[in-house]
């Protein structure tokens, strides 16, 4: 692969999850902090990006596999995308941030699957090796994580020279500016023009009639939505074992820096040592096994190591989730399938999930103090039967 290529490739996938990082974790002290939003109001306004994951990426998905070059609707979602981020940072009123948010949401949701099949689809010219593109997409997609860090440092280290963390909207400022970078870079990538099938979409959902890979879509949809007890109830649970609040977002950026070592040194190894099938197996028993770190609850120095066991998940099954999908894709329809995996786990999985662990999280509230190892018994028991459905009804 040329080392322009390279470049371009890794600058679209660093640049996507830096404009993500930039706004996720912190938007909530914002909201309520500030702002003095509701728990209620602050999970609705985090519940857009999900929302909107369920239909952008098939629209976006089509449009790229029907009419437009993938670059183009990159760079016009961007676009538009840094506006309305810049916007809702100077919003402060629940009902107005929720529709800025959420039609943001819709723009930055269809790009997601845009940036996978861009890479895969000029990963396909350069090698016709199946395995070789696998390799290859590893050392892109580990911008992904190293972005989402090193915008979280770099935030830190702003407001600590600048004080702006006060009103917490400097994080959608950030947001905007990357996203209008990135909507411009994107005006220079390699053409990545569409195929003009008569209906992707329609070829796409035709696979949800192959069995194996009905099978593959549900499971994904489930292990994706447990997730959220992890995103949810991490936090709270660390503080509520004695561990300092200001230590918790280091601990837990030990899933990030183990996400990115697995991704570069792992990724493609075990994909071609264990297959599809077994990698996907991994990825879930690392989720179960996390949670069943949680039940047990001690000692402390293992809850912390723990978090390893979430990078080495997101790796070997959301990611690998979206390679085994380009893998069973024609190129016309590239596009069309990685909207499908998106919609799937970032839309539905996690919406599901978030509404899910929310009600399990207040069931086992008693006296304002959760009771975690009967919240978190639920999504390992829940795991454990995913893992043991991958085993025996998936073929990879």
């Amino acid at each position: 692969m040329e080392t322009k290529l390279y470049l371009q490739l890794s600058a679209v996938m660093f640049l996507e999850y830096a404009i993500w990082g930039a706004w996720m974790p912190v938007l909530a002290a914002r909201l309520l902090g500030p702002l003095k939003m509701s728990g209620k109001q602050t999970g609705w306004i985090y519940a857009t990006l999900p929302l909107a994951c369920i239909i952008a990426p098939l629209i976006a998905g089509y449009l790229a596999d029907k009419y437009w070059n993938a670059e183009w609707i990159l760079a016009i979602a961007h676009l538009i995308g840094a506006v309305l981020i810049f916007y809702a940072a100077r919003i402060t009123k629940f009902k107005t941030l929720f529709i800025v948010m959420l039609l943001y949401s819709v723009f930055f949701a269809g790009t997601l699957p845009l940036v996978n099949s861009f890479m895969f689809y000029h990963l396909g010219k350069v090698f016709s090796d199946e395995a070789k593109v696998d390799a290859a997409s590893a050392k892109i997609f580990i911008w992904a994580p190293v972005a989402w860090a090193l915008i979280g440092y770099f935030l830190t280290g702003w407001r600590w020279k600048f004080k702006s963390g006060e009103q917490g909207r400097d994080c959608l400022y950030l947001a905007a500016f990357l996203s209008l970078v990135m909507g411009v870079s994107c005006l220079f990538m390699p053409s990545t023009p569409p195929s003009k099938l008569g209906n992707p979409i329609f070829e796409a959902m035709k696979m949800l009639g192959e069995s194996n890979f009905l099978i593959f879509i549900i499971l994904s949809m489930v292990v994706a939505g447990l997730m959220q007890f992890y995103f949810l109830g991490t936090a709270q649970f660390m503080q509520d074992l004695g561990i300092p609040n200001k230590n918790v977002p280091a601990s837990m950026a030990i899933a990030q820096a183990c996400q990115a070592l697995a991704t570069l040194f792992a990724l493609g190894l075990f994909v071609d040592k264990f297959g599809y099938k077994w990698t996907l197996v991994i990825g879930a028993a690392c989720w179960m096994v996390l949670y069943f770190v949680y039940i047990i609850k001690e000692p402390r120095w293992l809850v912390i190591t723990s978090q390893s066991l979430h990078g080495l998940a997101y790796v070997f099954f959301i990611i690998v989730g979206q390679i085994y999908v380009k893998s069973v894709a024609s190129k016309e329809i590239l596009s069309s399938m990685q909207a499908i995996i998106f919609a799937v786990t970032t839309g539905i999985g996690l919406f599901l999930g978030t509404q899910f662990a929310g009600i399990v999280m207040d069931y086992f509230r008693k006296e304002e103090k959760f009771q975690w190892r009967s919240v978190f018994l639920v999504p390992c028991g829940i795991m454990a039967a995913c893992v043991i459905a991958f085993m025996l009804f998936f073929k990879g």
